[in-house]
């Protein structure tokens, strides 16, 4: 059986290359140094906290640099996100030990609402670089990686949990080395489920824009240039027509890094998937066809290929994949105890530490309130999956299944999933105070718009990931549309629906945040839930109270998916892994 398709099939490698391309490319490349290079002149210079401005400007000229640094930030932030997937969802696939920590903690913090990083985490920036705007940018990027990684993570770790048997002997007896499986196996592996989620995860940093640039911490308000500080402008001078403006630039800015960057991406990545036999249509891009015409690429390969030998044997240090434990059973359990105490201990302290506190500062009567606000978000968030999942998956089967649609869906369903539902916040508001609906449940509607789309990209690298030869198969049998759901499709995608469903309730747990306080000009709605409360308590400095809401939602989080998710993810890896 083939394993990977590791290489470009033959006529990609005769495709006759194009001195056109060549220039196009060059020109390309050199366009986006003298980019970068402009726009870091603008990261580091001076800034002092006590005459930094709170607001941007809203003149329409600024947008395209405000357009050209927030996109600086987003990749910024994605490149960050990826590194972290790649060690930390290894640590906790490959480390027994580490797995039994890193699982909780990365639920607890996917469970972190993003300004609860914010209200800890500026401070300590702003004084790492005093005296330039550096330490905001580092906390507005942070901000950014916080609403990116976990999904990542979440999917890049299900994939190595998953992995064939197969791969794993075939890894064993070529005596792969661990540095040697993980770029030819573990990487490839899950390249298409990383990268489908990785353009969801760039959708979620776009939701969160607003406040990573616009930011609001302990009575203190900073503004970084950017299209979500624009909005945040445009807004408090009730400026409709700026807003509809951003949106539009939005709308460009999507769609721009969409032909760019994603879809040459998803169609680079069909190279890895795991079947004997072809597609009938793969995904195709003009930018990955003329970077395949160029020979600036193979250029480069030479110039950089022989990097990768030396660097094999250098990180060969680091093992064979198959290096087994070389202590005995007893030391072993010696071991695992040795590092319970030493976990737990960690534990209590903080536990201590934050019930002390709590306990001479807001008092235990405020964690009762806290959990009532919080049950109320977590029926949103019941409402809000169960209605997502009714609607997306069959939708991301239809699009997943065929690569023609899919082609021609791509741009339109990373224009909504990408698309910052909060810059039509003040739309909502507006229609919301004319029908005189209640935000209570309106709120359940605006945080859909941030993470619904979880499920839906997951569904969709799910389904395109079936191999070509189960769906043959599937067709020459004639299964009945019911049968085809139950015995092929629905097996198939569960284990993608699960990382979908785990990051869509995490990903509505912090849209509350900006969901169920809505403003526009003088009119501001307020709902009911933990999300307001943590706004609130974000805004005005109040640290017991952001300290009770975020470890309520941890909670919260964390209980739903030891409960419910990780129990489906179990069923996932037992009986639906192919």
């Amino acid at each position: 059986m083939t394993l990977l398709r590791s290489f470009p099939s033959r006529d990609v490698l005769s495709r006759p290359r194009s001195s056109v391309a060549d220039v196009l490319v060059f020109v390309g490349a050199a366009a986006l140094m003298w980019l970068l290079v402009r726009l870091m002149h603008g990261v580091s210079v001076p800034w002092d906290e006590a005459t930094a401005p709170s607001t941007v400007s809203t003149d329409p000229a600024e947008l395209p640099y405000y357009a050209a640094r927030s996109l600086l930030r987003m990749f910024v932030a994605l490149a960050i996100s990826l590194v972290f997937t790649f060690v930390y969802a290894t640590a906790a696939a490959r480390l027994r030990r580490a797995e039994k920590v890193l699982l909780p903690v990365l639920d607890i913090l996917q469970s972190v609402p993003i300004l609860g990083f914010l209200s800890v985490t500026i401070t300590g920036f702003i004084a790492l670089f005093p005296g330039s705007q550096l330490g905001l940018e580092c906390a507005s990027i942070f901000a950014i990686f916080t609403s990116q990684a976990w999904n990542m993570t979440f999917a890049f770790y299900h994939s190595l949990v998953s992995q064939p048997r197969e791969v794993d002997e075939a890894a064993r007896l070529l005596r792969l080395s661990r540095w040697q499986r993980f770029w030819r196996v573990d990487v490839p592996s899950g390249m298409i489920p990383l990268v489908w989620n990785g353009m969801m995860s760039f959708g979620g940093g776009w939701f969160f824009l607003v406040a990573s640039e616009a930011l609001s911490v302990n009575n203190k308000h900073f503004a970084l240039p950017g299209v979500g500080a624009y909005v945040a402008a445009a807004n408090e001078e009730g400026r409709l027509d700026r807003v509809l403006l951003a949106m539009a630039v939005m709308v460009i800015m999507v769609v721009g890094v969409n032909v760019l960057f994603w879809r040459p991406l998803t169609a680079w990545a069909e190279r890895f998937r795991v079947e004997e036999s072809e597609a009938a249509e793969a995904p195709r891009s003009v930018v990955l066809n003329l970077l395949r015409r160029s020979r600036i690429p193979a250029f480069l390969a030479r110039v950089f290929g022989w990097l990768v030998a030396p660097l094999d044997r250098i990180m060969g240090v680091f093992g064979l994949a198959d290096h087994p434990l070389r202590t005995s059973p007893v030391r072993r359990r010696i071991g695992d105890v040795a590092f319970a105490v030493v976990v737990l201990a960690a534990i209590g302290y903080g536990v201590v530490r934050a019930v002390g506190y709590v306990a001479v500062t807001a008092g235990f009567g405020e964690v009762g309130h806290a959990l009532l606000l919080g049950l109320v978000t977590f029926g949103r968030v019941i409402v809000l999956v169960v209605v997502a999942t009714l609607v997306w998956v069959p939708i991301g089967v239809w699009i997943g299944l065929n690569p023609r649609i899919s082609r021609l869906a791509q741009p339109v369903v990373q224009v909504l999933a990408s698309f910052p539902a909060n810059f039509l916040f003040p739309l909502a508001t507006g229609v919301l105070v004319a029908t005189g609906i209640s935000l209570d449940w309106g709120g359940i509607l605006l945080m859909s718009l941030g993470a619904q789309w979880y499920i839906l990209f997951n569904v969709i690298a799910g389904a395109s990931a079936i191999p070509n030869d189960l769906r043959e198969a599937a067709a020459d049998l004639r299964l009945p549309r019911a049968l085809w759901w139950r015995k092929l499709v629905l097996p198939a995608i569960f284990p993608s629906y699960v990382t979908g469903g785990i990051t869509a309730a995490g990903g509505a747990w912090n849209a509350s945040i900006v969901a169920e306080i809505v403003s526009y000009g003088s009119t501001t709605l307020t709902a009911t839930g933990l999300g307001a409360y943590i706004s609130d308590a974000t805004s005005t400095g109040n640290a017991p109270h952001i300290l009770i809401g975020v470890v309520v939602m941890s909670l919260y989080v964390v209980g739903l998916n030891r409960l419910f998710w990780r129990r489906l993810y179990a069923l996932a890896e037992r009986r639906f892994s192919l």
